[in-house]
């Protein structure tokens, strides 16, 4: 079976093949192969990531009553991940049907929007998350607080607009056309646009990808050089941000550094090598959907305690933050021994004039 599932993941005219394209037999076993991995690829991460955000949202959904910044970061990122992973049996059916996409060109746009929407989604809320801990560690000036919700709903909803309108490549591109040498496949492609679109169409994507590289990163790094947590708590906050950070980096970065090698290459068509990559990496992007429920239940005791109950059919109330990032937690900011010594110093001063009045009063 030949398939060709290089559509959901490029937005080019690299499939204008021409007639001195010639097909290998490296590239049918190549396709064979593409038609066993992908749908097992897929099918696990399906089963894993709807187990993991399923009890991640039953979990958020009873400590409504102890609901805290961080819960609401973690439902939109959960929420992301959902959208993404009802998209992967599509794909998984595209490969070893031997019709390719047979479920119409709405679902062909909706499924190609919503990988990139969890994308970007990520990239932004992320962002934030990282930007309010640097903020707080560094400067003593949160982002976010838990007293005053509405910048929080603000900044998620921002992420969503923005990233809705960061896919209208997509829902303009997007159609349905037969495979260039087996007619009776259909595939789910990028229509064919002029070549000079193509970098338009990628920008947004390299430039929001890079930037959102660099905020996270500076955001988890920078407060370890120029004034490392001291507290056992921020400590503990400031090693899980860099660590969802870091799962999100290793899923997305290999793709984004695929699509810029295929962007600026310099080459009209898409070597199959290139193409190869492109898939792979973006199958990577699409298991960070499953991986984030895994790392909440390594790294907080709360959640998986729960979880375990819940598994057991145990009632257990969560209660308070369970992920440990401290997004929004009005919590007293860590001082430098310097700021310690001055603080007891005018302390001690206060204390004397008290005295001196008193006795002056006796």
């Amino acid at each position: 079976m030949d398939v060709n599932l290089d559509g959901l993941f490029r937005l080019n005219s690299s499939y204008d093949y021409g007639d001195d394209y010639v097909y290998t037999d490296d590239d049918l076993e190549s396709r064979r192969a593409q038609a066993v991995w992908i749908p097992l690829v897929y099918s696990v991460v399906l089963v894993v990531g709807l187990l993991g955000n399923g009890l991640l949202l039953a979990f958020l959904a009873r400590k409504k009553r102890a609901w805290r910044t961080s819960d609401t970061f973690v439902l939109h990122l959960s929420v992301a991940d959902v959208l993404l992973l009802v998209t992967l049996p599509l794909w998984a059916a595209q490969a070893s049907q031997s019709c390719g996409w047979c479920v119409g060109l709405a679902l062909c746009k909706i499924s190609g929007v919503l990988f990139k929407l969890n994308f970007f989604c990520g990239v932004f809320l992320l962002a934030a998350i990282c930007l309010d801990r640097y903020l707080f560690w560094v400067h003593a000036k949160p982002l976010f607080s838990h007293k005053k919700p509405r910048m929080t709903h603000l900044s998620c909803a921002c992420a969503w607009i923005i990233s809705l309108l960061l896919t209208l490549p997509d829902w303009l591109f997007l159609v349905l056309e037969p495979h260039p040498w087996k007619e009776e496949w259909t595939q789910c492609v990028p229509s064919l646009y002029p070549a000079n679109t193509r970098l338009a169409s990628r920008l947004p994507q390299h430039l929001f990808g890079a930037a959102a590289a660099v905020v996270v990163g500076c955001s988890c790094l920078l407060p370890w050089l120029l004034r490392p947590p001291k507290s056992l708590r921020n400590q503990r906050a400031a090693i899980i941000t860099l660590i969802l950070a870091g799962a999100f980096s290793f899923c997305w970065v290999p793709y984004n550094v695929a699509l810029a090698v295929d962007t600026f290459g310099g080459a009209k068509k898409t070597s199959p090598a290139t193409k190869t990559s492109l898939m792979a990496t973006a199958a990577l992007g699409c298991v960070h959907a499953c991986l984030r429920p895994l790392l909440y239940f390594g790294v907080s005791a709360t959640f998986r305690t729960w979880t375990l109950a819940a598994l057991s059919c145990a009632k257990v109330e969560p209660k308070g933050s369970a992920w440990g990032l401290g997004v929004g937690e009005d919590a007293v900011p860590e001082r430098t021994p310097e700021e310690e010594e001055e603080l007891k110093q005018v302390a001690n001063g206060e204390q004397q004039e008290q005295s001196k009045v008193s006795s002056c009063d006796s």
